[in-house]
């Protein structure tokens, strides 16, 4: 269920700066509207707010406040998750509607080095295989 509400958190943040933006609204707006109705206007406030969050922090480049939005919405949706256990299934089917393949969230990794001297640097976004002699 965590892994299920970090995976939905860095999903919405990362959408809220794209075209889907829109198409997760409502996703996650109707989910909550089936789940937990007495919250679902608070929890559509929340996300057009968290959305002018993130494309100013987008701007910016102020991933700090990126991070607290993805941390904000992955304990909503937590405590979504544990008081409602039968909307996990409907969460993990409109995540792949919404992402498939989790590309938006992929795209929001970025890798900063710098290497003076004979230092050197390796960075990868997945796995890495190294050998020196």
């Amino acid at each position: 269920m965590t892994l299920l509400a970090q995976s939905a958190g860095t999903t919405l943040v990362a959408l809220m700066a794209t075209d889907a933006w829109h198409r997760a609204r409502d996703g996650i707006t109707q989910l909550w509207r089936r789940t937990q109705p007495e919250r679902a206007e608070t929890v559509a406030a929340e996300l057009a707010a968290g959305r002018e969050d993130v494309l100013a922090a987008t701007a910016a480049d102020d991933r700090e406040t990126l991070d607290e939005l993805r941390l904000q919405w992955q304990g909503m949706v937590r405590r979504l998750l544990v008081a409602r256990p039968a909307a996990v299934e409907e969460l993990r089917v409109l995540l792949d509607q919404l992402d498939p393949g989790g590309s938006a969230a992929a795209r929001q990794i970025s890798q900063h080095a710098t290497a003076s001297g004979q230092a050197r640097v390796y960075q990868a976004g997945r796995d890495q295989h190294i050998t020196e002699r």
